[in-house]
């Protein structure tokens, strides 16, 4: 319903040219976007465009994934780990992913390895500190009970520390995919060939209007249906937790 409401401030907006402060004249009303929607959808281009942006995605996600939760894991379990890993943590974390890029052509071979590595980047940073974090807070009543049962450092850590951190990390995975569609955008903006974001700017540069608003509307909703698949995908690995309700 929310939706629908501002769809219809939208059109009322941009129809009756509103101005104050925020200028709807060169905005395009719904009904034009979603004319020129319907003819993108019946050509190829705009679908190698979100295949591109998908398959980056999904690479540098999946990287950022392994590593970020290893480090993670690593960090969080071991105080010599952290003295050494956190430090470059900190310093890299605040870069945002536009400075990465001249850095990143420079440093790899082409175009699309350099988007994933702006990509990876992105997604890496969340998932680290929510794995930290959640191995941080783990109940160590818990693994000293399991301790004193015998378990091993191995057993301690897959069956006890995991499951209470797993919370804490789905919830930078989830992070880490809205990151890393930001970081994407980025990459692609300057230095891709295809791909939603270079689709989005290309058409800013040739005064497309629609084309903008839909490239945008894409990116929200790829960005919102891959941190939905993510968060989907883990709940099988949170059927311990108790379930929260509204009041």
């Amino acid at each position: 319903m929310a939706l629908v409401v501002a769809v219809v401030l939208w059109e009322l907006a941009s129809t009756n040219g509103f101005h104050f402060y925020i200028n709807f004249d060169n905005i395009p009303a719904p009904s034009v976007v979603g004319a020129a929607l319907v003819t993108e959808l019946t050509g190829k281009e705009f679908y190698l465009h979100i295949l591109h942006s998908l398959e980056r995605v999904a690479i540098a996600y999946v990287i950022a994934v392994v590593v970020g939760v290893v480090l993670g894991v690593a960090m969080g379990r071991s105080r010599w780990a952290e003295d050494i890993i956190l430090p470059y943590i900190e310093l890299l974390r605040p870069i945002p992913a536009v400075a990465w890029i001249p850095l990143a052509i420079l440093m790899l071979p082409t175009e699309q390895s350099s988007i994933i590595f702006i990509t990876f980047l992105g997604a890496l940073f969340p998932v680290i500190l929510n794995t930290v974090h959640g191995v941080e807070q783990t109940n160590s009543v818990l693994v000293r009970a399991a301790r004193s049962l015998g378990a091993s450092r191995t057993a301690i850590l897959w069956h006890v520390v995991l499951p209470g951190a797993m919370p804490s990390i789905v919830a930078g995975l989830a992070i880490g995919m809205g990151v890393a569609w930001f970081s994407l955008l980025a990459g692609e903006i300057i230095s891709g060939q295809y791909g939603i974001g270079y689709y989005t700017w290309n058409s800013y540069t040739l005064i497309q209007y629609p084309q903008i608003i839909i490239g945008m509307l894409t990116i929200g909703g790829l960005g919102t249906l891959c941190t939905l698949l993510v968060r989907k995908g883990c709940n099988p690995l949170l059927k311990w937790q108790a379930k929260g309700g509204r009041s």
